[in-house]
């Protein structure tokens, strides 16, 4: 992992993130050297202590702790299944999350599972953001991904500013994947944030 890579000044934020695995770990450390005050959950609980001991973070029992008081919260599992595990139910992210919060999701998963946690996001107020990444594990250890964006304009260039080195292909009209293909449908934005 590359921890002397140089950040953005920014504005600190309070985020969340879930999961922990070869991308998130990495992920959830740039935006804490980025100078974000950052929560983590990951259902391994040795994961989550580990990346406390590595950044310096926070870590929570449940997603639905993680998330509390975050304005955005970032998730990467596994798959369709992972990720309903870690967003719905009572101790899910969405449970403790308020209206008004952005859900950015990285995961590598179905068009189906986006368009339903969309759906569901909806009806709490929360921002669903279909955001898979490119770049692999070299990537998220360099803090140097491409992320792939699905979700309403505005929400995505508002809360995205507080992040311009984050180069982003945006999926338009819209919502969150259609067809299953947002690579094909993006339009590269560099500079603009």
């Amino acid at each position: 992992m590359k921890m002397d890579k140089t950040y953005a000044c920014v504005p600190s934020l309070k985020v969340a993130f879930v999961g922990l695995g070869v991308m998130g770990f990495p992920m959830a450390g740039h935006l804490k050297l980025a100078g974000h005050d950052v929560c983590v959950y990951n259902r391994t609980t040795a994961k989550a202590e580990k990346w406390v001991e590595t950044f310096g973070g926070r870590m929570a029992a449940t997603p639905a702790e993680a998330v509390r008081g975050a304005g955005i919260v970032f998730a990467c599992v596994g798959n369709d299944d992972d990720l309903r595990s870690v967003v719905l139910g009572e101790t899910g992210a969405f449970a403790g999350m308020e209206p008004g919060t952005v859900f950015v999701d990285h995961t590598t998963a179905s068009a189906a599972v986006a368009r339903e946690l969309e759906a569901e996001g909806a009806k709490r107020g929360i921002a669903f953001i279909d955001a898979p990444v490119s770049g692999g594990q070299a990537g998220a250890e360099n803090g140097c991904l491409t992320v792939l964006c699905g979700g309403g304009e505005a929400i995505i260039l508002f809360r995205f500013r507080p992040f311009p080195h984050i180069v982003l292909l945006i999926s338009w009209p819209g919502s969150a994947r259609q067809d299953g293909q947002p690579d094909l449908h993006c339009r590269l934005c560099t500079g603009t944030l």
